[in-house]
C-alpha cells in the first residue's frame, strides 16, 4: 500500500523562515532510516503559497489566483510518498518523525484495482506505460 503523508503549512513555513540546522539534521537521519526500511519513495519540501498560484475550473472557465494564500492550516508545507503494509504501519513510522509541533496527515494511495471493471485493461496498459515513461526520465 502506498501512502501520502501530507505535512501541513505553518505560519512559519508560509513566511519562508527555513528549518533549523538541527531539524534538518534529524530529518535527514529520518528519511535514511525510511530508505534503508524500503519505506519511502519520495519526500519533498515546498517553497511558500507566496510563490504559487490557484486554477480554478468551472466548466470551461479557468481562473488563476497568484498566491499568498490565507488560512494556513489547509495549506501543504511537504510530502512524503511511502511505500508499507499498512495504514498503521504509516503511523507508526510517522510517530518517529522528528516533528515537536503542527499536524501531518497520512492518506492512501489510489492503486489500480481500487478502481474496479471502469478501469478497463486498456486504461490500465495507458497508465502503466505512463509510469514507465516517467520513471524512465528520473
Amino acid at each position: 500500500m502506498r501512502f501520502m503523508v501530507i505535512v501541513k503549512a505553518d505560519k512559519n513555513s508560509e513566511a519562508g523562515v527555513l528549518p533549523s540546522h538541527e531539524l534538518l539534521a534529524e530529518m535527514g537521519k529520518f528519511n535514511e532510516e525510511l530508505v534503508k526500511a524500503g519505506v519511502m519513495l519520495a519526500g519533498e519540501g515546498l517553497q511558500a503559497s507566496s510563490k504559487g498560484a490557484r486554477v480554478k475550473f468551472s466548466g470551461n472557465k479557468r481562473t488563476v489566483t497568484d498566491g499568498p494564500f490565507t488560512e494556513t492550516k489547509e495549506l501543504v508545507a511537504g510530502f512524503w510518498l511511502w511505500q508499507v503494509r499498512s495504514k498503521e504501519e504509516a503511523i507508526e513510522w510517522l510517530k518517529r518523525a522528528p516533528f515537536r509541533e503542527g499536524e501531518v496527515e497520512i492518506r492512501q494511495v489510489f492503486e489500480a484495482e481500487d478502481f474496479g471493471p471502469e478501469f478497463t485493461p486498456e486504461l490500465r496498459e495507458q497508465e502503466e506505460r505512463l509510469r514507465k515513461q516517467v520513471a524512465a526520465k528520473q
